[in-house]
């Protein structure tokens, strides 16, 4: 089973705190993450949890970021313990039989439960450095780097393009030209 995709849960909560202010926002987060169904009941307890779940990841990819792998593994054993995986068969439109980690509880559980899981699955597949935080200053959003030879270092093209331009531009300065 491809873990990335929940990974990919703890990276969209991690870069969207201006969208974590109101249902409307989490509603938002919930639909790009594909995790919101209709009729879905969310409620402001979910809004809350997945607030603290946030600063929790914030801080798993920031020591990361200091490279600190006994920090982040303990750190992602806590969350495991809070947000135990339930794991279910599952079959939806129109596609095979496949695992889904969690279908109870609130929402704000099935969405940690994914998001925590998925880190945990980056961190013993591909290693605690594969969790990144934006070199593009004042950036600091997180990403996932899934490269084959470790060499993501930045959340976007945009912000790629940004910082060589500005090293660019710096190099051109003191060669005085």
């Amino acid at each position: 089973m491809d873990l990335t995709s929940y990974a990919e849960l703890a990276v969209l909560l991690i870069n969207s705190p201006d969208r974590l202010t109101g249902m409307d926002g989490l509603r938002s987060i919930l639909e790009e993450g594909n995790r919101y169904r209709p009729g879905c009941r969310i409620m402001r307890s979910d809004l809350d949890a997945l607030r603290d779940l946030r600063e929790e990841l914030v801080a798993v990819f920031e020591t990361a970021a200091l490279g600190d792998e006994q920090a982040v593994v303990d750190r992602l054993n806590s969350l495991l313990i809070q947000h135990p995986v339930q794991p279910q068969i599952s079959g939806h439109d129109g596609e095979r039989w496949h695992l889904h980690l969690t279908e109870g509880g609130r929402m704000a559980d099935q969405y940690a439960v994914g998001a925590v899981m998925g880190l945990a699955t980056i961190v013993t597949d591909l290693g605690v450095d594969r969790l990144g935080l934006c070199q593009a200053a004042p950036c600091r959003r997180a990403y996932l780097d899934t490269s084959s030879n470790r060499s993501r270092r930045y959340c976007s093209e945009r912000c790629a393009s940004r910082a060589n331009v500005a090293a660019y531009r710096a190099r051109k300065k003191v060669s005085g030209q």
